[in-house]
């Protein structure tokens, strides 16, 4: 299990490589972080960055976006993965924030979670990115590098990752850990193959222990 002097170092080693650059779906409006995220689901950065920007330009608000068609939204956003539920549900989400909550999205998790398209990952991206407040989004990059790293066990599942990092990251790092985890999965901790050879954060890692001592055993 590493510790959190351990896990402070990873953290050193990880911010020295990379420059903190958020994607376009990603912004400082709480709104349209929320939308980007239902946006981006299954859907590459490149692909969700250039869907956000034709629908935010002919929509540029939660009044706009509520009032407008299902089939002009299909159509905005057809690049992107799924496009059909993510329209019903991007026009409701504006729909159901405008009625209920006045045109602002909710800072609790929980009323985030009732919003139709809204998971854990998705909330907990609105919370940190949106709203400053220090909490880590797990997505399939961030899961990745903590079971190897043995920050996390094979079996846990989002609240159980997000827990034990968590519980290793002081409160105003928080906030980082997706985007250093996503640069860090995408360039060096990759799945299915991890560039191990390559790796600064190598002598802290579980999976690279194993597969070290899985060859001396076979030699």
């Amino acid at each position: 299990m590493i510790s959190v002097e351990e896990f402070s170092k990873i953290l050193d080693i990880l911010e020295k490589r990379y420059s903190i650059e958020f994607p376009q779906h990603i912004s400082e409006d709480p709104f349209k972080i929320l939308i980007g995220t239902i946006l981006s689901q299954r859907t590459r950065d490149e692909i969700t960055d250039k869907a956000y920007e034709t629908l935010f330009d002919r929509f540029p608000t939660i009044e706009s976006l509520a009032k407008a068609s299902i089939k002009e939204i299909e159509k905005l956003i057809r690049p992107v993965g799924f496009y059909k539920v993510k329209a019903k549900r991007i026009k409701e989400v504006a729909r159901i924030i405008l009625e209920k909550y006045s045109g602002i999205v909710p800072k609790d998790r929980d009323e985030l979670l009732k919003l139709p398209g809204v998971g854990d990952k998705t909330a907990d991206i609105v919370l940190s990115f949106g709203y400053g407040l220090p909490e880590i989004a797990v997505d399939t990059h961030v899961e990745t590098v903590a079971k190897r790293l043995g920050i996390a066990d094979e079996e846990d599942k989002y609240v159980q990752i997000k827990r034990k990092l968590e519980d290793l990251t002081p409160l105003h790092k928080r906030s980082m850990i997706n985007s250093l985890f996503v640069m860090f999965g995408k360039e060096i901790c990759r799945k299915p193959r991890p560039r191990c050879s390559v790796c600064q954060i190598k002598n802290f890692c579980k999976y690279y222990r194993s597969i070290t001592q899985s060859k001396v055993t076979r030699y």
